[in-house]
């Protein structure tokens, strides 16, 4: 499953460069997997457990800079399901041309707030993420 997230490159994203810094895609990222996350009703399902989604390896390609007042279009979809991990690949484009950005994919665990530690994905939160392919 595909989903998209709009956003536009407004001044405080920029750096002295006058282009969007590098780790402000990061942000932009995450935005966008949040977004997915609620539309799909993941966030609640998971964090009402006291678990949380973790980032614990990420990756990105940067293919030209994001500049103000574009439009840009991020594609994320989770890729993979693992026993311990899932994979989440997004790519930022320009709405209007298309044009690639940047993309990546992220490696995220389940982590147990309680224990301290990632967790088995497996019953119900298997057949969520796997719902999510």
């Amino acid at each position: 499953m595909r989903h998209t997230t709009k956003l536009c490159v407004r001044g405080y994203h920029l750096d002295v460069y006058g282009h969007v810094n590098n780790a402000r895609y990061l942000e932009f990222l995450e935005e966008a997997r949040w977004r997915f996350f609620e539309e799909q009703d993941v966030i609640e399902a998971i964090t009402g457990e006291a678990l949380a989604m973790v980032v614990v390896n990420i990756n990105i390609n940067y293919r030209r800079a994001a500049l103000i007042h574009e439009e840009l279009e991020i594609a994320t979809e989770v890729t993979r399901v693992g026993n311990k991990s899932f994979v989440i690949h997004q790519e930022i484009a320009v709405a209007e041309t298309g044009e690639m950005i940047a993309d990546t994919d992220g490696t995220y665990v389940l982590f147990d707030n309680a224990i301290g530690t990632s967790v088995v994905i497996e019953g119900k939160y298997k057949e969520l993420l796997d719902r999510l392919r």
